[in-house]
């Protein structure tokens, strides 16, 4: 028998193509990086945290860093959806509703008027006027963020890889990765195959303490799942993203201690995406089994309460894997004993609407 030619060393290996993951391994690929994407399971998939067809995209934070970032978040998204020739994002504005003395409300708005970001602010007595078929909880501030809208995630994903393998990117889905071995060149073996490259970004979501663990970091990541749920809208198009509904958070509400979410009826017509922003614990790899409904019954009485157009009960009940840290703030830094390799994780709490590169010795979000 002949013998099998060697694999090829590439420059990058990319372990994990959800959103982070695919956008790194692109961005790589643009920058003339011989670059391998790996992901365990047959794509397209929906196991992760970047499937489903819309997440919001905004410039509301309470911190500095992330208006300073999402900056040029902004302008990466409208690269690639010209690249792509596909939309991706719609600018509906995002309604942000909490109370007026509040922490996380003032925060926000101080965080926006801070850096100058395009914002309205809607006094209580004009506010039905401007957003109909929501109750505005009394001692309730509310602003628009202008520039907010809906990001097409499926088809971001599905764009960001296409012009990955474009750029001359090699994906190699259902391979699950069973060992890493860093090094200069660092080892990756998967079920199927032994890979091997100069250097290494993990990217991997839910899986990253199983992935990071063998490799000697053990960062404090929990995995959450959440119930995605939609809601009838009781007059066709009440909340129709045709209709100019804007996505909306909910801070501080009388029903939940974590925010509440929803995006306007889009996906599934004549139905709105209202979400709690937590779940319950759970290994992703016995999601199915974590069976918690708590949230529902929170967005039940909070649905009832403030949007009466909807009816409280959903009509459709999804799921999707959250990663948080302690803090709430995601991880992007190098492997503290191994500088080729990089590890992204915890991006969940922060929605799925930036992009990032990372290009040898320079991490740029």
């Amino acid at each position: 028998m002949a013998a099998q030619p060697p694999s090829p060393v590439y420059d990058c290996i990319v372990v994990g193509a959800g959103i982070q993951g695919s956008c790194a391994a692109y961005h790589l690929a643009k920058n003339q990086r011989k670059t391998l994407l790996l992901e365990q399971f047959v794509l397209p998939h929906s196991r992760g945290s970047s499937h489903g067809q819309t997440r919001i995209i905004r410039k509301a934070y309470k911190e500095d860093f992330y208006a300073h970032m999402m900056e040029e978040s902004y302008e990466l998204w409208a690269q690639l959806e010209k690249e792509a020739g596909v939309q991706l994002c719609r600018q509906t504005g995002l309604l942000l509703m909490g109370p007026e003395t509040g922490k996380d409300y003032q925060l926000m708005k101080d965080a926006m008027q801070r850096n100058k970001l395009p914002l309205v602010i809607l006094n209580p007595e004009e506010f039905s006027q401007h957003i109909p078929n929501v109750n505005l909880t009394g001692g309730d501030g509310a602003l628009v963020d202008t520039t907010a809208g809906v990001l097409y995630a499926d088809r971001a994903l599905s764009a960001v890889q296409r012009l990955f393998q474009v750029l001359g990117g090699v994906i190699k889905d259902g391979q699950k990765v069973t060992d890493i071995k860093p090094g200069p060149v660092v080892t990756v073996t998967t079920a199927a195959a032994v890979y091997q490259a100069k250097s290494l970004v993990i990217t991997v979501g839910t899986w990253a303490s199983k992935v990071l663990s063998p490799i000697g970091l053990n960062l404090p990541l929990q995995v959450l799942k959440i119930n995605v749920c939609y809601w009838k809208e009781k007059v066709a198009g009440s909340y129709s993203v045709n209709r100019r509904f804007p996505c909306f958070i909910q801070l501080e509400s009388q029903e939940a201690s974590h925010d509440i979410y929803g995006l306007p009826s889009n996906e599934y017509p004549g139905l709105m995406k209202v979400c709690y922003h937590t779940g319950s614990e759970t290994d992703p790899d016995d999601r199915d089994g974590q069976t918690d409904r708590s949230d529902v019954e929170i967005l039940k009485r909070y649905v009832s309460r403030c949007f009466p157009g909807l009816v409280p009960v959903p009509a459709v009940v999804e799921s999707c894997m959250y990663t948080v840290t302690p803090d709430l703030h995601f991880v992007l830094d190098y492997h503290p004993a191994h500088r080729n390799i990089v590890i992204g994780a915890g991006f969940s709490v922060t929605m799925s609407c930036k992009l990032w590169t990372v290009d040898e010795g320079e991490k740029k979000k």
